[in-house]
Order: structure tokens, then C-alpha cells, then sequence
């Protein structure tokens, strides 16, 4: 969507992924809903390959935000796809596909 972002940091080490956050829109109970939204946890750069979801809260909770990335980093660039979603409430960003730039 338009006006939808998605940010992260890579660690000074280059193995982990983190501060991953979505600003922008997803689809909420059939609305188009605006939130900035990200895990506090990290997800493992393998390589130059992330590949993982976080499910927040851990342990699933009543209504768990889960978040699923898969991106190759090349030098100053990633690119992959991003997709976070809430079952049991109808929230959806679809599968997002992107490239990142470094800051």
C-alpha cells in the first residue's frame, strides 16, 4: 500500500535484524486502519538472508501480532517480502514485497 513503510536496523555484527517496525496501513476488521507496529525481538541474519517470524506476545496470548520476513542484504540494500498479520481479529498486511536502502 501507498504510505506504508517498513524500517529495521542490522546489529554492528551484521547477525541480527532488529528494530523491525511497519508504519503505515493494513487491513484491521475490515477496515484500512493506520499503526506503527514492530516486535522487540530480532530475527537472525544467516548469510546475507533473514528468513523468520516472531509471534508477539511468545507464548500467543488472546490476540498475537505475528511478524514474517524474508529479505537478502546486499551491502547497503535489502530486499524481500514482509507480511504481519492477527488472525483472530481479520488484521492483514498481505505479503509486502520491498527494497531497503540504508540510512
Amino acid at each position: 500500500m501507498k504510505r506504508t513503510y517498513i524500517s529495521f536496523d542490522i546489529s554492528k555484527d551484521g547477525k541480527l535484524l532488529q528494530n523491525l517496525t511497519l508504519k503505515g496501513y493494513w487491513r484491521c476488521g475490515g477496515k484500512l486502519t493506520q499503526d506503527i507496529l514492530g516486535p522487540e525481538r530480532s530475527l537472525v541474519v544467516n548469510g546475507n538472508k533473514v528468513d523468520g517470524v516472531i509471534v508477539d506476545p511468545e507464548n500467543g496470548g488472546a490476540s498475537p501480532i505475528r511478524y514474517e520476513l524474508h529479505a537478502i542484504i546486499s551491502g547497503n540494500t535489502a530486499e524481500g517480502n514482509f507480511r504481519m498479520n492477527i488472525n483472530g481479529l481479520g488484521c492483514d498486511t498481505y505479503n509486502l514485497n520491498f527494497i531497503a536502502n540504508k540510512k
